[in-house]
């Protein structure tokens, strides 16, 4: 069964300044549309990208309570970058690598990819 999917960005600006900003990324109509959960350990994670599908990016949620860093990386010689460790991060992919590596400063229990 096919399953499209779109992500959206919004930024809502309140306080001196008040604006409302939305982006949207190109529905893709051969999505995954999947959510997997993945228990991090200290040091390179290695995470694959799922496969049989056209993946056009992914949105990383750290589990609230979380409070060791999480580096982003293509490949784990990487010096990557560190996203946050409690808020998602949403990426989209011109062409979907295989995999990349999140590095985890410590043990992460529950962080969730939701795939597009």
């Amino acid at each position: 069964m096919a399953i499209s999917a779109a992500r959206h960005v919004f930024i809502n600006l309140t306080g001196d300044y008040v604006a409302n900003y939305a982006f949207d990324a190109a529905v893709n109509s051969a999505s995954p549309g999947s959510v997997t959960t993945h228990n991090l350990s200290s040091g390179a994670n290695t995470i694959t990208v799922p496969v049989g599908f056209t993946v056009k990016g992914a949105t990383i949620i750290p589990p609230s309570t979380n409070t060791q860093a999480i580096t982003l990386k293509g490949i784990a010689g990487d010096t990557g970058i560190v996203i946050s460790s409690t808020d998602p991060t949403s990426i989209g992919f011109e062409t979907a690598p295989a995999n990349f590596v999140l590095n985890a400063g410590g043990t992460i229990t529950g962080l969730r990819i939701i795939w597009n």
